[in-house]
């Protein structure tokens, strides 16, 4: 697979947010200079924090397109898992400073300014953010929910943990970005136009402490992934009962299905009719790997066989 293909199968929604981030902190970083507005600088902070993230996690997911090698024979896909690491690195850290910033604009409130400029660049904010997030929640259900009915956001929340680890990290961090330019909006009205200055600094530490939450949650998710993680329980039935499905396939002994980014990694051990000969077993065997991995989320295969033993692990359900 060459370079292009690669960069073409990286994750959208973090290189989309990668160029909107830049583009916002750069239009908010302007304004915060010229309003010494907190919340502004807040707002800026994640912006920025953001850009540099998804940066990385779009250039992590096209690392994870790598094919397979015979160093590493499991392929690259938890390259993202580690950039993804770092991104939170760069979160919590910027988290720190914003809170830092907050308080400090909390004990000593200053007068800003230029408040339709801040109210401006907060409103594209929105509109940026708002924009990417959906996209973000679109490329969820796309890769985790073959039901589109109902409504996006439930949807999303619902199969984020399910979807690849730069997706869910697009969504939370562009969860929290929007909410953050609603909060600063807020804090610059109540500052600006109703001489509530402290709201500047209580609005600037709220949103660090999103973006804490944001670093949390992500660092948490990655930590798993890294390690390794089973696949959710709909994943691993699903797989099962494909098996079930050959007309020979008796019950299943063991199955156990591993998660790596947005792919999965199936080994198990499948109990046949009794009396099949060595030639025709393994022939149902390959013909059950070949159909698993024709399915574009499962990895690879290892499969066993058995002769059925008489007892029942595994039924499926119609």
């Amino acid at each position: 697979m060459g370079l292009l293909e690669r960069i073409k199968k990286g994750n959208t929604s973090s290189g989309l947010a990668a160029l909107g981030n830049t583009f916002l902190a750069a239009i908010k970083g302007v304004a915060a200079f010229f309003s010494g507005s907190g919340s502004m600088f807040a707002t800026t902070m994640h912006s920025l924090a953001d850009a540099v993230n998804q940066g990385f996690v779009f250039f992590g997911s096209v690392l994870a397109e790598t094919p397979p090698s015979k160093r590493f024979p499991t392929g690259f896909g938890r390259v993202i898992n580690i950039f993804c690491m770092v991104a939170v690195v760069v979160v919590t850290i910027m988290a720190y400073e914003t809170i830092k910033e907050g308080w400090h604009l909390f004990r000593n409130p200053p007068d800003s300014g230029n408040i339709w400029l801040n109210v401006g660049v907060l409103v594209a904010s929105l509109i940026v953010d708002g924009y990417i997030l959906i996209k973000a929640m679109k490329e969820i259900t796309k890769e985790t929910d073959k039901d589109h009915d109902g409504w996006i956001l439930p949807r999303a929340f619902k199969s984020a943990q399910k979807a690849a680890p730069a997706t869910r990290l697009v969504f939370y961090e562009d969860l929290v970005a929007t909410s953050g330019a609603v909060f600063a909006l807020f804090g610059v009205l109540l500052a600006q136009v109703f001489g509530v200055l402290r709201a500047d600094g209580i609005f600037t530490m709220l949103i660090g402490v999103l973006m804490t939450f944001v670093a949390f949650r992500v660092g948490y998710d990655n930590m798993v992934g890294l390690i390794g993680v089973s696949a959710p329980a709909e994943i691993e039935k699903k797989i099962a009962d494909m098996l079930l499905e050959h007309e020979k396939v008796v019950d299943i002994h063991e199955i156990r299905v591993i998660q790596e980014g947005r792919n999965y990694h199936v080994e198990g051990t499948v109990e046949l009719e009794k009396g099949l000969s060595l030639a025709e077993a393994d022939d149902i065997k390959f013909r059950l790997s070949e159909k698993l991995l024709r399915t574009s989320e499962i990895a690879d295969v290892v499969l066993g066989i058995i002769e059925d033993d008489d007892k029942k692990s595994r039924k499926q359900e119609s």
